[in-house]
């Protein structure tokens, strides 16, 4: 009997266990960067325009700014390469943007800086080179690259070879921990 009821007692706290857990899951927010449509539009705005057809792209300058379902993208400059935009055709497909002069990232959980960005929308991969960060509610990692993989959502940050930047070749970053509730005794 008794070790019924120790049974009983272990199931019961794994249960409220495993009901604490979920409901820390469902507080962290989930990234948008996780399975982002690159096929969504892609609307831009901006102060000046220059297209560039025979070379299949369009250079985009003064307060760019670019969404893409959840995403958005700023900075001065920007260059769209497509292809399909040449003979009057309506059928323009955005292959890359390259982004200069300082861009920041955004999705509803996270938000990545850098100098310089690179979307590939045809390898679902953002791309940021110089004094990266990457920034998600208290947590804080920079470096020298962030590479985004839309399809997986798994950032990479690389610290660069020694003497480039501020972090001297290193990544580095801070944490918050999650603070325990202290069980009385």
């Amino acid at each position: 009997m008794t070790s019924m009821r120790s049974a009983g007692t272990i199931l019961a706290t794994l249960a409220l266990a495993s009901s604490a857990v979920a409901q820390v899951r469902q507080e962290q927010p989930v990234s948008a960067l996780k399975g982002h449509n690159s096929n969504a539009p892609v609307d831009v705005i901006a102060d000046r325009i220059e297209v560039q057809d025979r070379s299949d792209r369009a250079i985009f300058a003064g307060n760019v700014h670019v969404t893409q379902a959840e995403l958005s993208l700023e900075t001065p400059r920007l260059t769209v390469a497509y292809s399909g935009g040449q003979g009057g055709g309506n059928n323009v497909q955005i292959r890359r943007l390259d982004a200069a002069g300082g861009v920041v990232v955004k999705s509803p959980s996270e938000t990545a800086r850098g100098d310089f960005g690179i979307y590939d929308l045809d390898r679902k991969l953002i791309t940021l080179i110089g004094n990266v960060e990457l920034n998600r509610q208290n947590d804080h990692v920079s470096g020298a690259r962030l590479v985004i993989d839309l399809d997986s959502g798994r950032a990479v940050i690389d610290g660069g070879p020694p003497g480039v930047n501020s972090s001297g070749g290193r990544v580095t970053g801070h944490f918050t921990v999650p603070q325990q509730r202290q069980q009385s005794k």
